[in-house]
Parts: C-alpha cells; sequence; structure tokens
C-alpha cells in the first residue's frame, strides 16, 4: 500500500520559490476575510526588510531560543549570525526542508504542543509574524501557557506578536458589533492553498493584550508590551514569575 503525504501547500510554496519560482504564492482563505494571496518571498526576507516589531524582538533575544513557527528561517539565520544558539522549529516538513537548506543548524519538524523530547530548555522563546495565534483558540492558549513553562530556563521569557482585530466588528459609527454568544471573535480558521493543492483548515488565535494579560496572569507569568504599529499590531514579553 502506497503511503500518501499529507498536504504541505505553505512548505511546497517555500520550496518553489527556493528552487527559483520567485512568484510563488499561498492563497490565504480565512473565516472573517476575503481570501488574498500571501507570497512566498515574505518568508525570505531580510532583517531591515522586517517590520520594526520583529526587529526589536530580535534585539530582546537571550540565551538559547527557540523559534517557533519558524518558517524559511529568516529570523533564526538572523540571531545564528548574531552568534546564538537557535533550534527552530515548524510544523510543515516542506518549511523544515528549506530551513535546513539555507543554513539554519537546528531545524526540525515540531508541532507547538508536541511533547518536549530532549530536555533541552530556553531562555526565549520567540513567536513572530503573529506567532501566538499557533495556540488555535483561547482553550488552546490555556493549554500552551503551562506547556510553555516546560520548555523555559528559569527566568526565560517567551517574546511573541499578535493583534487587536476587533476593528473588524465596527459598524459605521465605530460601535464594536459582537456576538456574545460566539467565541472569542480573535479566533479565526484559515486554510492554505497552493496551485491545486488545499491544505486542512486550521484555527488561529488573534489576541487583544488585555486578555492575553489575563491569561498570562493566571499562568504565573509577567507581562509587558514591548512594541506596537499603527495596524493595532503588538510585540508582547511573557516572563516566568520565579
Amino acid at each position: 500500500m502506497s503511503q500518501t503525504t499529507a498536504p504541505d501547500p505553505l512548505g511546497h510554496a517555500l520550496l518553489a520559490y527556493l528552487r527559483g519560482q520567485k512568484q510563488a504564492a499561498v492563497v490565504v482563505q480565512s473565516s472573517v476575510t476575503e481570501d488574498e494571496p500571501m507570497a512566498a518571498s515574505y518568508f525570505f526576507r531580510s532583517l531591515w526588510e522586517m517590520p520594526e516589531l520583529e526587529r526589536v524582538a530580535l534585539d530582546e533575544c537571550r540565551g538559547r531560543v527557540l523559534d517557533v513557527g519558524a518558517g524559511a528561517g529568516c529570523h533564526a539565520l538572523e540571531l545564528q549570525s548574531r552568534g546564538f544558539h537557535v533550534k527552530a522549529i515548524d510544523a510543515s516538513p516542506g518549511a523544515v526542508q528549506v530551513m535546513q537548506e539555507r543554513g539554519v543548524l537546528a531545524a526540525a519538524q515540531h508541532r507547538l504542543m508536541d511533547p518536549a523530547s530532549t530536555g533541552e530548555h530556553y531562555d526565549t522563546m520567540l513567536m513572530l509574524m503573529n506567532g501566538l495565534g499557533l495556540v488555535g483558540t483561547l482553550d488552546g492558549l490555556e493549554a500552551f501557557l503551562p506547556h510553555a513553562r516546560q520548555l523555559l530556563a528559569p527566568g526565560g521569557q517567551i517574546l511573541l506578536t499578535s493583534s487587536d482585530i476587533s476593528y473588524l466588528y465596527e459598524d459605521e459609527d465605530g460601535a464594536l458589533v459582537l456576538d456574545l454568544n460566539a467565541p472569542y471573535h480573535g479566533e479565526v480558521e484559515y486554510r492554505f492553498v497552493y496551485g491545486d493543492e488545499q491544505g486542512p483548515p486550521f484555527n488561529w488565535l488573534f489576541a487583544d493584550p488585555s486578555i492575553l494579560q489575563d491569561y498570562a496572569e493566571a499562568a504565573g507569568y509577567e507581562m509587558e508590551i514591548l512594541a506596537e504599529d499603527e495596524q493595532q499590531q503588538y510585540l508582547a514579553r511573557l516572563t516566568l514569575r520565579s
């Protein structure tokens, strides 16, 4: 019996770009906005092509770094060039192959909530490109925060970006129109499509700062907002309380 390979549209788009198809892009399907293309080239950006929030986050890294949802490895490569020990993980096998071919020294296929198998501990967990979204839902956030404690060294930090997307639910007068009986408005369903290849749907969380702070403090973290931009995105640091 032949073994079927799970769809990996993002990974295949990244590989195509690496192989010279500079126009490669995935279509991002969303439960809250219209379909839109995302160029694979965005995952290969250099330091000065990165948004300011990401550059600030890289400057705030310390010690051993776990780059979560590392994509094509642009952050891991920049940190390696600064002398950091970085492990870069991504659920996409294609993305991991791209990172390995680009020179990321420690790249592995690993899902966010997979058990920690190596016993390694990290001083910084890096979650960029709205990386908090990997937790999926508020329930996922509640499960992730104690899981992260097992990966962090004493005094370790999580540097993450997220967005407050409540503006999508404002009426013409700027008032929020939310269904209080529905799931949290920042829980969004996505799907990636590359050519004829359609990936499975997945949940992605956009958490406003106040709700993230509530969950972080309940899990034993202190939260600090390090930077914000004009698109309602922010960079936060979660630090383990001793």
